[in-house]
């Protein structure tokens, strides 16, 4: 077996259920719909009776109820039946190429594969081989340290970015790979109306030897003049691989490890392979065709609309016009770079108003600093904002009563690494890769914790 331990990653043993049934044992990444308690309903209709994911993961959306406790309880006894009930095949050692059509017909393609966390850092202007993309919440770590902390299993949402414009990795693989004549391992609809999705094993010396020559050459066209390697940045999941980093450390430190200056932990004699080291993320190549960068747009609660429009127009700039519908809002936004959207309901009336700005920078970087200081003035608590994926989302809640909805513009992708090796991460929940039902569903497991 190749050693790919220089790029930051290692060929996992995956855990994939017998018969897989994709409709019922998939389900959207936990950070989906959190001001939705009926699409989670919906999913536990369509899961009930049925082994599937959603049994071994919290949606964020029951993250304050009382009963948290009960329920990561709940969630670890059922990966410890799933295990001990040969709910799964033997673990198989081998990337998996995965070809996922969303609803919107869009094809996105992936490479399955386990990363070495102590070649992941997500503190700005590290020049780790794998890094952050956007500044990461704090309070948002601990909640998850309850579930991973001693699991028996993972399966992850995280998703990892690649800069390569050659195509070589991901979608190169995928190419040997079907040429290769190989069976897929998995191939299926998945529930919620949310597209198919279909894997196929990546273990034969041939096409272990295509994915090494791959990264080999996109390692060489990512090294900057001090030698650093910006290998992969995370596109999707960086609070759940922050949460293994945070787990990993925890180890390290109960078993012997020494926290150095730096505060890296050093690896204890004969856990230098213990599986909580790694954790399982698929790579996406940031310019596949099948990817769109969609912005993170922001919900206020009990916030005044018109305050907050002054207070961010005074800050950046620009002017603003109301707007008939919410599709001509929503196309004007995107069309722009630094146009921003606002969604909210006036003495029982709809508004659409938006804000155009001179801003050249990326628009994200500008607007959330502002939010913040709006935030603070106002004496508002972390829960009167939230985070939304999906135009349809800011559209739903913004016609709520004392609540303003921000509609964000596009990111960029061709200057998105240059952007992080430059500036460091983007402002906390700045792009999204696709729609909210676009999101990585968990599938693949990977055995963690005896």
């Amino acid at each position: 077996m190749k050693n790919f331990s220089k790029y930051g990653i290692s060929v996992p043993e995956i855990l994939l259920p017998k018969n897989i049934e994709t409709a019922t044992w998939s389900v959207v990444a936990c950070d989906q719909f959190t001001q939705d308690r009926d699409y989670w309903k919906n999913v536990e209709k369509t899961a009930e009776g049925k082994n599937s994911t959603l049994n071994i993961i919290l949606p964020e959306v029951y993250l304050n109820d009382a009963d948290k406790p009960a329920r990561i309880e709940k969630v670890k006894k059922t990966m410890a039946e799933y295990i001990s009930n040969g709910v799964f095949e033997n673990p198989k050692k081998e990337f998996i190429y995965i070809e996922r059509t969303t609803a919107y017909g869009r094809v996105r393609h992936g490479l399955m594969a386990a990363i070495d966390l102590d070649t992941y850092e997500w503190k700005p202007f590290s020049k780790a081989l794998i890094r952050a993309t956007e500044a990461t919440i704090l309070e948002r770590i601990p909640p998850r340290m309850e579930i991973r902390r001693g699991a028996p299993i993972e399966s992850p949402h995280i998703m990892l970015l690649v800069n390569d414009p050659d195509r070589l990795l991901v979608e190169g693989t995928g190419d040997a790979v079907k040429a290769s004549g190989v069976k897929p391992c998995y191939d299926g609809k998945l529930m919620q109306n949310s597209g198919s999705i279909t894997g196929w094993p990546v273990c034969s010396d041939d096409l272990l030897d295509k994915v090494e020559g791959a990264m080999s050459k996109i390692a060489s066209k990512n090294t900057d003049a001090d030698g650093d390697v910006f290998m992969f940045a995370v596109g999707d999941g960086n609070h759940s691989l922050a949460t293994a980093k945070a787990i990993w450390d925890e180890v390290k430190l109960n078993n012997g490890g020494k926290k150095l200056e730096d505060g890296t932990v050093t690896v204890p004699q004969g856990f230098e392979n213990h599986n909580a080291r790694y954790a399982l993320i698929e790579i996406v190549n940031i310019f596949d065709t099948g990817l769109t960068f969609e912005p993170i747009h922001r919900v206020l609660f009990k916030i005044a609309p018109s305050g907050l429009i002054d207070a961010i127009k005074a800050e950046l700039g620009g002017s603003v016009t109301e707007i008939a519908s919410k599709q001509e809002l929503s196309d004007k936004v995107k069309a722009s770079n630094a146009s921003f959207g606002f969604v909210y309901t006036e003495n029982g009336s709809q508004k659409y108003m938006l804000l155009e700005t001179p801003v050249k920078e990326l628009a994200v970087a500008r607007i959330q600093p502002v939010i913040d200081e709006y935030l603070k003035a106002q004496n508002a608590d972390k829960e009167q904002i939230d985070y939304i994926h999906g135009t349809d989302e800011v559209f739903r809640l913004g016609a709520k009563e004392e609540t303003v909805s921000i509609l964000l513009p596009p990111v960029a992708k061709d200057s998105f690494f240059a952007t992080i090796n430059s500036r460091g991460p983007l402002p906390r929940k700045s792009f999204s890769m696709g729609e909210a039902d676009e999101k990585r569903f968990y599938l693949e497991c990977r055995k963690l914790f005896d």
